[in-house]
């Protein structure tokens, strides 16, 4: 029973990790977004643009999870078998799943996806790199204690005393 519910824990830790990741990368992407409308339309107060990142982010990270969530879970999982804690790796990984989204827009075959302006798919790696960090900052620095903890538990002497 202890074991079920230290894997219910991680679980339960990794989903948080990938919602402030969603979070984060989702953001990025209305920051850059909407600071780029803000550039285009000079006369846009502030407020306006603040209001809108408000509502936006939220939104945007509902998206980001829903694309992201099939290459981030390989990504997660792999991480976790590795046992791997340093941030360039979820930096890195991010960068990866934002390449695996790029590519699955690419191949979607719809002629009118603004592919012309390189600030799409940079934003989306760039975002996915903002997410690995965000996610590393939150899970990642935990990655493979329970399979470490199992070791180290191998170790320790039985009671034989007990029934």
């Amino acid at each position: 029973m202890n074991r079920v519910l230290l894997y219910l824990g991680k679980f339960a830790h990794m989903v948080m990790g990938y919602l402030t990741a969603s979070l984060a990368a989702g953001a990025f992407l209305s920051v850059v977004f909407l600071g780029a409308t803000r550039l285009a339309t000079k006369d846009m107060p502030p407020e306006v643009i603040s209001g809108s990142m408000i509502f936006s982010i939220p939104f945007t990270a509902l998206v980001v999870a829903y694309f992201a969530f099939v290459p981030a879970v390989v990504v997660m999982v792999l991480a976790e078998i590795l046992g791997k804690r340093d941030w360039l790796f979820y930096a890195l990984s991010g960068g990866f799943v934002g390449l695996v989204l790029d590519g699955f827009a690419y191949q979607g075959g719809d002629p009118d996806f603004a592919y012309m302006d390189p600030l799409v798919p940079v934003s989306i790696i760039g975002a996915g790199v903002v997410g690995g960090i965000a996610y590393w900052f939150v899970t990642g620095r935990f990655a493979g204690t329970l399979r470490t903890r199992q070791q180290t538990d191998s170790h320790l002497p039985q009671d034989r005393n007990r029934s």
